[in-house]
């Protein structure tokens, strides 16, 4: 289960192909064969413990990170999650930053009018016929089209973005989509719970990686306290919720140059004695996820 995982997770093969070998130092992989029989048996803290041993030997090891947060974050992963909130929810408009293969702009409900952006889509799934795909940044979406028009007039009532994984791309994202949003919209940010320094900073090093869009997360506590922010503790990587949404907010777009030299320099050891606190872990529960999707 955890190989096949590893290789939807990572946006790797089909899961139907050969899993990646466990490590690649005999060593490392009998620890990890070890940590896959706890894991599998419920004994956690021991998974995590050997997942962290083979760590400390071979740092990329993408199994152990995906175990690791597997150990730490039961429960249904980020794309289960999120079609649950798509089948809950049944928007009318949905917009997708970060399409990919398009595995979860599929999730779109038939009736909703959805639209997905992204520079080098690669469409492996059946989209639904109100469903179009922007080849393009989406700064460049944001500079050349306007999405109420693409909307037919109408307001986003619910937004997912996963671009590129660097704070200032989440944070224009978040900009540009707010003002288009209704008032009881919800706009989810992938990536929002990193599970260490080495996969939260902003270059990658290693296959397993969520960059640092957490920063999104401080960020907007500081300047936008208005906004209900709560990130789902699931795997890979988190998935934050935020609600109570401002079209009418000017605050963000008008001291963006300032909000990037505060944070754009901020490590991870900034938040990681205090990372539940500080990026609003929220339980990966539906029926307590489900309340936060209810109308304010």
């Amino acid at each position: 289960m955890l190989l096949r995982l590893l290789g939807n997770l990572l946006r790797r093969a089909p899961a139907t192909r050969k899993p990646p070998p466990l490590a690649a130092d005999p060593g490392v992989a009998a620890l990890l064969q070890r940590a896959k029989t706890c894991y599998a048996a419920g004994e956690m803290s021991e998974a995590i413990a050997l997942c962290q041993q083979a760590l400390a030997q071979e740092p990329g090891n993408a199994y152990a990170r995906l175990t690791l947060v597997r150990a730490r974050m039961p429960g249904e992963i980020y794309r289960q999650v999120l079609r649950r909130i798509h089948e809950h929810v049944r928007p009318r408009t949905y917009v997708e930053i970060g399409v990919d293969k398009g595995d979860t702009i599929a999730m779109a409900c038939p009736e909703t009018l959805a639209l997905g952006i992204d520079p080098a889509p690669k469409i492996e799934r059946p989209l639904t016929a109100r469903t179009r795909i922007f080849a393009e940044t989406s700064d460049d979406f944001f500079a050349r089209h306007d999405l109420g028009m693409e909307l037919g007039g109408l307001p986003v009532e619910l937004a997912f973005i996963d671009g590129l994984h660097r704070f200032e791309f989440a944070l224009r994202d978040f900009i540009n989509l707010e003002r288009h949003c209704s008032r009881h919209a919800t706009i989810l940010v992938h990536d929002c719970y990193p599970l260490d320094a080495a996969t939260a900073m902003r270059e990658r090093m290693y296959d397993f990686w969520s960059g640092d869009v957490w920063k999104l997360v401080v960020c907007l506590k500081k300047y936008r306290p208005d906004l209900s922010i709560h990130t789902i503790g699931c795997a890979p990587t988190g998935l934050a919720v935020i609600r109570n949404l401002d079209p009418a907010s000017a605050l963000l777009p008008e001291r963006l140059r300032e909000i990037c030299d505060e944070f754009i320099p901020m490590p991870f050891a900034a938040i990681e004695s205090r990372k539940a606190e500080l990026l609003n872990l929220f339980p990966n529960e539906w029926s307590k996820v489900r309340a936060l999707l209810s109308p304010a």
